[in-house]
């Protein structure tokens, strides 16, 4: 795992995008604290994505849409305030 700061990363961004594509992680930070994590892109072609998603769809039972939904709700109300405000 590599560390650059963010003026590094900026003046050199194809650089770290050309590390990234070779499996490198790049931690940038700015001020001494991490702010961002550069990793490979998942290598899952968009077709497989699709096709398992279409037969995921298949399969799930009537009840799925309304677990997500609560368990959305449980991990919102867990984090809030957790996370710095944007």
């Amino acid at each position: 795992m590599k560390v650059l700061t963010a003026t590094e990363a900026s003046r050199s961004f194809a650089a770290v995008l050309d590390e990234a594509e070779r499996g490198e992680t790049i931690v940038v930070t700015r001020g001494g604290k991490q702010i961002a994590v550069i990793t490979p892109a998942p290598a899952a072609p968009g077709r497989m994505v699709k096709a398992f998603l279409a037969r995921s769809a298949r399969d799930l039972d009537s009840d799925f849409e309304a677990d997500v939904a609560a368990a959305r709700e449980v991990v919102d109300d867990e984090m809030r305030g957790t996370w710095p405000d944007a």
